[in-house]
């Protein structure tokens, strides 16, 4: 049978409690707060970009968090491993553009399409096969050109309200110059509470009369399947959940001494995609920069306490969805803007890397060219043709590197 089974039975309640302690607390507490910050003020900036509302972007980060924290604590719990999902990021960078000529509905059938394909990859055992085909350096040419955006949305945030963006990005810098300090406070939080002190001290808050404590009523979408959506969004997606997302939450976790199951992983991400793509969340996949937080210290057979912790907090953030969706678009644009671009700056740094500094470089140079151009052909975007030429051109020009 392809999915692996945990090596031994699931702990019982006293385990669990026995296993955790502050270290796990700590590292747990801290992984939420990343994920409840920069990658959340992502999705507010994808999705206003893409003239969605406010009670479609709750339901969206209702079903990130809630829906994702369910399958986190599940996960965590089965394999007595820290294996958090959440949600691709690139994926959700992906669909902004993809907003501008296809409906949300749209969208969200192409969701339901990636999930079914990666449950069929999991279940079958062909996702290692996959994986390996798809040269890793065109792969991050399109994540660089996608995530471009985003630091130029910093760059545009200083220029447009320098007295918020600019401090934000001074404090970020200057904390990850200490990396002790860092440790202690991340410096894209210390940079979101800057920020948010001085948007208060300006009253720029827009805080019209909403009933901020509501509790979340997702929304349930019916899909639209479209071919052009399809041929758009669903090869994409599938790359940056599986490839790139998937790639980097596995092997943080190889390193630190863990043993992820890939398929079982796979048909995780599979599974969730085509519950959370119900309520218009994008596709779900093992996150690499919160287990990489959960397995920064502590004995590695307890690392799992941690990821239930991340798993019960975003069980009460999608609860709270409307609440902090609201105070987030209350803040000023550049606000949003810079809070991002710093969140995307490493990632940006290392989709550069990973494409230009090995083989396929060419390839890579095309994908991300075609991709920054953003001109869709036949309706199709521009980060689907940037893979295709991309691959296309390594294997006309560079084919010495496949035979490697």
């Amino acid at each position: 049978m392809p999915l692996e089974m945990p090596p031994a039975s699931p702990p019982s309640l006293r385990q669990v409690l026995a296993d955790f302690g502050g270290t796990y607390a700590v590292n747990g507490l801290v992984a939420f707060i990343f994920a409840a910050s920069g990658p959340v003020a992502i999705i507010l900036a994808v999705g206003t970009r893409g003239g969605l509302s406010e009670s479609d972007l709750a339901s969206w980060i209702f079903g990130a968090f809630f829906l994702n924290g369910l399958v986190s604590i599940a996960v965590c719990w089965w394999y007595r491993q820290p294996m958090v999902f959440f949600w691709t990021i690139p994926g959700a960078v992906l669909v902004g553009p993809a907003l501008g000529h296809l409906s949300f509905q749209q969208v969200i059938g192409a969701y339901l399409a990636t999930g079914a394909l990666m449950l069929v990859l999991g279940l079958s055992g062909w996702v290692k096969r996959c994986m390996d085909a798809v040269p890793m350096p065109i792969v991050m040419g399109m994540v660089a050109g996608v995530f471009l955006r985003f630091g130029l949305d910093l760059v545009y945030s200083i220029r447009d309200a320098f007295w918020i963006a600019a401090p934000m990005t001074l404090v970020f810098f200057a904390l990850a110059a200490m990396p002790r300090l860092a440790r202690r406070l991340p410096p894209l939080i210390a940079a979101m509470i800057v920020g948010g002190a001085i948007v208060a001290l300006l009253g720029r808050f827009d805080l019209h009369g909403t009933a901020l404590l509501a509790l979340a009523r997702p929304n349930l979408y019916a899909p639209v399947f479209s071919w052009q959506a399809m041929v758009e969004l669903v090869v994409p997606l599938a790359v940056t959940v599986l490839v790139v997302q998937n790639g980097q939450g596995i092997a943080v976790l190889r390193a630190t001494g863990h043993e992820p199951p890939i398929n079982a992983i796979t048909t995780v991400c599979g599974l969730g995609s085509l519950v959370t793509a119900c309520v218009g969340t994008v596709s779900t996949c093992l996150t690499g920069p919160v287990n990489a937080i959960i397995t920064a210290s502590g004995e590695r057979e307890r690392h799992y306490t941690a990821g239930i912790l991340v798993g019960v907090l975003a069980l009460g953030f999608g609860l709270l969805s409307p609440l902090f969706t609201h105070l987030l678009l209350a803040t000023p644009r550049p606000f949003i803007g810079a809070l991002a671009g710093l969140a995307m700056l490493r990632v940006l740094q290392t989709s550069f890397v990973v494409s230009f500094s090995g083989k396929f470089t060419l390839g890579a140079l095309v994908t991300f060219l075609v991709t920054v151009a953003d001109v869709p052909i036949f309706n199709v975007g521009a980060a689907f043709w940037g893979l295709v030429f991309g691959f296309a051109a390594s294997w006309l020009l560079e084919r010495g590197d496949f035979r490697k």
